[in-house]
């Protein structure tokens, strides 16, 4: 099974990193640009059954390593054989 989840900073969260992509995007002329979330896409490859066996050991490893509950949100974008 592989599984895509992407990691985003909570709303609420300043992305000094996204600013600077919108400011570089202006400064080459992309003005139409004015925001930027950056975040982080992970790939998994597991050995499960299926989707059931699959999802909620997604969604443990997701909560307790790749992501910090404090500042960011996680989505399982995808799980699939």
């Amino acid at each position: 099974m592989k599984a895509l989840v992407a990691v985003t900073l909570k709303p609420d969260v300043l992305d000094p990193q996204g600013k600077a992509i919108v400011n570089a995007s202006v400064s080459l002329g992309y003005a139409a640009v004015t925001s930027v979330r950056q975040g982080k896409l992970f790939e998994i490859t597991l050995d499960a059954a299926d989707e059931a066996t699959a999802r909620p050991l997604v969604e443990e490893l997701s909560a307790k390593l790749l992501s910090n509950p404090v500042i960011e949100n996680f989505e399982i974008v995808k799980i699939e054989a």
